[in-house]
This record gives C-alpha cells, sequence and structure tokens, in this order.
C-alpha cells in the first residue's frame, strides 16, 4: 500500500491519485521491482486538492483520517509506503512514534511496526523529479535503496507465509 499526501491538479480531475508525472515515476520506481499497477493501492491522506496545490490543513488530514483507517483495514496491507514528508509525519503521529516531528530525510529508509503492519517514509516523487540526480546519496539514490528494502519487506513476508 502506498500512502500520499493529496491530489494534485490532474489527479483531482481524474479522481485517482499518483497519475501525473509524479505517478509516472512512482509506478516506475514501483515497477524496477517487480511491481506491477495491480499489485499495489495507491491512496492519499487528502481525497481533494487543497486550494493552489498547498500542503493540507491539520483540520483537512483530520477529516479524511476515518477513510484512510478504513482504507488500511480493508486492503489489509503488509506494507505501507508513506510517501513524503506529510503522510509520513500524520501516520508516525497517529501511531504515537517519537520520529513524527522529524523531517522526512531523517525518518525516510526507517521502518516502524504498528498492529502488525510495516511502514516507511520515503520521498514523495515530486521531490524526486526536482532532484533528479543519482550520485550516491541523493534522494534518488536513496529512494533506490528504500523500494529494494519493501521489496526485501514483502518476499521475507511472502517466504514466512508459505
Amino acid at each position: 500500500m502506498v500512502i500520499g499526501e493529496a491530489p494534485g491538479a490532474e489527479e483531482d480531475r481524474q479522481g485517482k491519485p499518483f497519475v501525473g508525472r509524479s505517478g509516472q515515476l512512482l509506478d516506475n520506481i514501483l515497477g524496477s521491482v517487480g511491481f506491477a499497477e495491480n499489485d499495489v493501492y495507491i491512496t492519499n491522506m487528502v481525497k481533494r486538492r487543497p486550494p493552489n496545490n498547498r500542503t493540507p490543513l491539520k483540520w483537512e488530514i483530520l477529516a479524511y483520517k476515518p477513510w484512510i483507517a478504513e482504507e488500511i483495514k480493508l486492503v489489509d496491507p503488509h506494507v505501507i509506503m508513506l510517501v513524503g514528508r506529510t503522510a509520513a509525519q500524520t501516520v508516525l503521529r497517529s501511531i504515537c512514534s517519537p520520529d513524527a516531528r522529524l523531517p522526512i530525510s531523517q525518518t525516510r529508509g526507517k521502518w516502524y511496526e504498528y498492529e502488525g503492519k510495516w511502514l516507511i517514509p520515503v520521498f514523495h516523487p515530486s521531490y524526486l523529479l526536482r532532484n533528479p540526480q543519482k550520485t550516491p546519496g541523493s534522494p534518488k539514490a536513496l529512494t533506490w535503496q528504500d523500494i529494494q528494502s519493501v521489496r526485501n519487506k514483502i518476499d521475507q513476508y511472502i517466504d514466512n507465509s508459505v
């Protein structure tokens, strides 16, 4: 499962999360480790685009919290990727993690377990589009490490389930 922040203009128009340039990059990232489009449930914390594409306000996030909780319950994922600062901080805050106030650069790639689910914050694809370098330690290089970690975590779960 992938949880992002809020829809952009194109996502809001189509009613689907991650369909713009960020969504194409997310699809490529997921595909790079063998996930097909139907393998991953993708959603956003906030279901409507905030005015002027600003970061969702606390009350907007709280208004949609029951929807996210229900989506998680229905999908029942083993792994949840928290895409970007807003999704990471919101979910980490809801599980009372002391890391909830840390910037995404300090929580990305770190695993958190909550109620039998594994959570991992990762950089948002829009951030990667603004920072396209692939040098060691760059956001793209770190995201490559993170998505490989996600693949490994899911493979371990599958191996232990069989």
